[in-house]
């Protein structure tokens, strides 16, 4: 098979690749019928995340059943899947309690730029639909799959309540995806933080009421004057940068929350600073396992569509186009079709 593999900074390739094989019992193998460009992504193509050395890419993927191990009965060849970034068994203690990105077999994806991926603990992870969805649908799917479901854990985390005003601190996929979760969960104010036109129009057509392209303690101010000077509800950190971190956090009201999805580079977070505002923080890696379900028949239903998040297409022989479109941010998400 073939597929996308980062030799170092700003080096990704097409490649030729050992087809992918079950080794445990647990695994599955799917072909795969989209899969996309992440931001996250963009750590490595940037040189912020070391490459020490060649690597497949990828962790957001949707597909077909070739196979499946021995011990897999959930799933089964032929059926169309959609899985999470964060594999897991689905019945170990933190797994039961709502937690499977951190389940205590967990494995991150990091093949799925590629024709073929195998999914380890497949029993736990997949999440077969009915019947075939549309091709249509597929971009919400994947989106689901981890954007979709960061977005919504973001919101979850920083309790966004019916009637409540929330912050989007980010216009990535997974920002605009907040703005979706948002607004299902009741907000009845969402303030996007954005510079870009195009973003900003998304964002608004999802449900965003208000758009601030002020930055850093400026954007902090302008966030108090739209809420009387107290701060938000809610606040989403969707960026993992100190300068974002620090937006949310001040942009947050006194008993307010900031659910933080943005993989952290280089945020420090002042213990007396947090303590005195009384400002409640969780995070981490989104437990989208939890939310496929739900998540999968709100796209098939038509009720969300965080597919339009893909404002470019491409074959997945031009993977490489695809990351320096996001790179040069003349595209939000990039979708890759094999």
């Amino acid at each position: 098979m073939r597929g996308a593999v980062i030799h170092a900074p700003g080096d990704v390739r097409f490649e030729a690749l050992d087809d992918p094989k079950i080794l445990q019992p647990t695994d599955a193998i799917i072909r795969t019928a989209v899969t996309c460009v992440c931001g996250s992504d963009l750590w490595p193509y940037r040189g912020l995340d070391a490459t020490a050395e060649a690597h497949p890419m990828g962790h957001e993927y949707v597909g077909f059943v070739e196979e499946v191990g021995s011990e897999v009965t959930a799933v089964r060849p032929g059926q169309f899947v959609v899985g999470s970034f964060a594999t897991s068994d689905n019945t170990c203690a933190n797994c039961r309690r709502g937690w499977q990105s951190n389940c205590l077999n967990r494995e991150f994806m990091s093949t799925c730029q590629a024709e073929y991926v195998r999914i380890p603990n497949a029993q736990g992870t997949l999440v077969a639909t009915d019947e075939h969805p549309a091709e249509e649908f597929w971009p919400g799917l994947l989106a689901v799959s981890d954007v979709m479901g960061t977005g919504w854990y973001a919101a979850l985390a920083a309790e966004v309540k019916p009637g409540s005003t929330a912050v989007v601190v980010g216009d990535g996929a997974v920002g605009l995806c907040g703005v979706i979760a948002a607004k299902e969960l009741g907000a009845e104010r969402i303030i996007a933080m954005s510079r870009h036109a195009s973003r900003q129009q998304l964002a608004r057509e999802f449900g965003a009421t208000d758009i601030v392209t002020e930055r850093g303690e400026e954007g902090v101010a302008r966030i108090k004057d739209l809420t009387d000077g107290i701060g938000a509800d809610a606040v989403l950190e969707c960026v993992g940068t100190a300068q974002s971190m620090r937006q949310a956090l001040h942009s947050a009201r006194p008993g307010g929350n900031v659910g933080f999805v943005g993989v952290p580079h280089e945020v420090a977070i002042d213990g007396q600073e947090l303590f005195f505002s009384h400002v409640g923080l969780r995070g981490g890696p989104a437990p989208v396992r939890r939310y496929l379900p739900e998540l999968i028949d709100h796209v098939l239903t038509g009720r969300i569509d965080p597919g339009r998040v893909f404002d470019l297409t491409l074959p997945l022989a031009q993977v490489a186009e695809g990351y320096r479109a996001m790179d040069e941010r003349r595209a939000i998400k990039t979708l890759l079709k094999p």
